[in-house]
């Protein structure tokens, strides 16, 4: 096969490749001792398929605070991968790359977290693992690897019998005490992609300290070769005595279980071929919902064939729900993504019909609602209402800061991402006295909430515009099991009051005022897209808008540049996002995503009439739209 290196060579020297992807490939070819490699790259080259070649080369998947993320399946399926074939039309193998999430990546990334974790634990004991996966392509095969990795390595490993929901895992590594945690997904993201998501001992994703030392351990890592140790660990299969366990601590999110009885709502519940359907089904159904699922999406299929995309932000995932409903006569569609970390939903409206609601939306009328019973029920008083905390995302919409400040309820934002949420419910959980909390995490939740209101601070719920939501601590994740537990109790509440969710919201926004939020993306795929998004983030931090649709800009705040502190005097990482506030009320955000290839646009509007201010975020996503275009030339 060496006849491919002189067109590489030609390649490079001709300008259709780069030095540094060229570069890339032989430091993949010097790491991995499987065939496979060179005989995919082989074929690339003879084909001359130079961009495929470029977007699996162009850069080295590094670890970062997330983990990894990345196509597992290419665009061009080489003979090598495809091989014999796997499981539901997959190739046999996973694609070739040092940007691609292959075998490669995925042990070296795993030798490196656990050395570092187990080095860490030197004198505590073994140090333990629980290692998860949802329902895509090679999922099951890179966490059975992880395992093997893991216990190779001295540490115990307990690695679930089937797909679970990310939150799950969270919850499992807090409820075993073990040392860390890895959850084989990408969440949302199309079926080519796949990742490793690392959580650290408190059941949250690494942040510092821990993710630098983590991180560099990992990329200094040049090879997916390692050597076992003479005491290898042991192997436990987590199942449904796990999922009892964790059902019981979703269930204790009700508030008012009282609002259930006699109320038995028909809800339409899809898991788009993902995990959601283990807990959200049977629990819905225990508590006396009568639960009607998509059949054709209840299987799990990391195809996801019946959606062109498996996330329940996007209306189209939701539509044969919907048409469903229509069918049924259902009060609501629920829907939750392959991992089962997002939930979307569609209610009835005042007019009968089937409405989608935005993140944004079904955050706030959670949100407001906890709030308001727990004042109800007497939890929170205005004595003690001061150590109360509702923890979001910066780029979620200001309704929620609003509805918590009438209450006299704290609010903290943070940067995008559940990691600084649970970094901040990790700080709460630490302030509390060491002689008063005991064993915290065998507490009940009326126990540590007690302790929280008298030590430290409650957290009442947090959640980011993307469709994540979280309503207690014993999760460091967004948790759309919860979710669908909390909008059910939600919808229950609607019912009692003789009005529907939608009319809820229309109630919030009589009293708050009518916030609404537009979220838009451009997509740039492989490596020309990355430096294309690269330079683009690179001219708003450089030449930030002045003028935005006419207003000019009152404010601009540019966290790639740091300086920046949250509510509680924290200071907020620096990051590649740009906030302008416009003169005539309207904000606006831009960042590069994290998981996927694209930079996304975050608007928002407040005022009294909704046809004027969803009029006003289009005209303003037509004039950024136009003006990005005219950035990247």
């Amino acid at each position: 096969m060496s006849d491919w290196k002189p067109l590489l060579e030609q390649a490079v020297s001709n300008g259709e490749i780069s030095a540094e992807t060229s570069g890339n490939i032989d430091l993949y070819l010097k790491g991995t001792s499987s065939p496979l490699g060179e005989a995919a790259i082989a074929e690339l080259v003879t084909a001359g398929e130079w961009q495929e070649i470029d977007d699996r080369f162009f850069k080295t998947l590094a670890f970062g605070t997330g983990g990894l993320r990345g196509r597992t399946v290419g665009r061009v399926i080489t003979r090598a991968e495809e091989g014999k074939g796997g499981p539901l039309d997959r190739p046999e193998h996973p694609c070739v790359g040092t940007a691609t999430m292959n075998f490669f990546n995925l042990k070296r990334a795993m030798v490196g977290y656990v050395s570092y974790i187990r080095d860490a634990y030197q004198g505590e004991g073994r140090a333990s693992f629980v290692i998860g996966h949802d329902t895509r392509h090679f999922s099951r095969d890179f966490a059975e690897t992880c395992a093997k990795v893991a216990t190779d390595l001295g540490c115990d490993a307990y690695l679930f019998e089937g797909p679970r929901a990310t939150p799950e895992i969270s919850f499992a590594i807090r409820h075993l005490r073990a040392a860390g945690g890895v959850c084989l997904t990408a969440s949302h993201n199309p079926s080519h992609d796949n990742g490793f998501k690392a959580y650290i001992s408190d059941g949250g994703q690494i942040v510092e300290p821990e993710a630098s030392g983590i991180i560099a351990r990992v990329n200094e890592l040049k090879t997916e070769d390692y050597l076992p140790v003479a005491d290898p660990g042991a192997l436990t299969v987590l199942g449904e005595e796990m999922d009892r366990v964790y059902m019981g601590k979703v269930r204790s999110c009700l508030l008012r279980p009282d609002l259930l009885e006699g109320r038995k709502a028909k809800v339409v519940y899809t898991n788009l071929h993902g995990t959601g359907g283990v807990i959200i089904v049977p629990m819905l159904r225990e508590l006396g919902f009568e639960v009607i699922t998509v059949p054709e999406q209840d299987a799990h299929d990391g195809r996801f064939p019946t959606v062109e995309s498996p996330n329940p932000e996007n209306g189209p995932a939701l539509a044969m729900g919907i048409k469903l409903a229509e069918e049924v006569g259902a009060d609501a569609v629920i829907g939750t993504d392959p991992d089962c970390d997002r939930m979307g939903v569609a209610v009835r409206n005042g007019d009968g019909e089937m409405e989608l609601l935005t993140g944004n939306q079904i955050g706030s009328l959670i949100g407001w609602y906890r709030i308001k019973t727990m004042f109800d029920l007497g939890w929170l008083t205005e004595s003690n209402r001061s150590r109360a905390v509702m923890v979001k995302t910066l780029v979620t919409t200001e309704l929620q800061d609003t509805v918590a400040h009438h209450f006299g309820i704290n609010v903290v934002n943070t940067l995008t991402g559940f990691k600084y949420i649970g970094e901040k419910l990790k700080k709460y959980e630490d302030a509390i006295p060491a002689d008063k909390k005991g064993d915290y995490r065998s507490l009940s939740e009326e126990e540590s909430r007690k302790l929280r209101l008298e030590y430290s601070k409650f957290f009442v719920f947090g959640g980011e515009e993307s469709y994540g939501y979280l309503g207690a601590d014993f999760v460091r994740d967004k948790d759309g099991n919860a979710s669908a537990l909390m909008f059910a109790e939600l919808a229950a509440y609607a019912m009692s009051e003789g009005t529907t969710i939608a009319g809820l919201r229309d109630q919030v926004w009589g009293e708050f005022g009518v916030h609404l939020e537009m979220g838009k993306s451009l997509v740039m795929e492989g490596g020309e897209g990355a430096r294309k998004i690269a330079a683009l983030v690179e001219s708003y931090s450089t030449n930030p808008p002045a003028e935005v649709d006419g207003s000019a800009a009152a404010g601009v705040r540019d966290y790639a540049k740091g300086g920046f502190y949250d509510e509680e005097g924290d200071e907020i990482p620096e990051a590649a996002m740009l906030f302008v506030d416009l003169e005539d009320g309207r904000r606006l955000a831009v960042r590069p995503s994290g998981t996927e290839p694209k930079i996304k646009y975050y608007l928002f509007g407040k005022g009294d009439s909704r046809e004027a201010v969803s009029a006003s975020l289009e005209n303003l996503w037509t004039w950024l739209e136009k003006d990005a275009y005219e950035r990247m030339g």
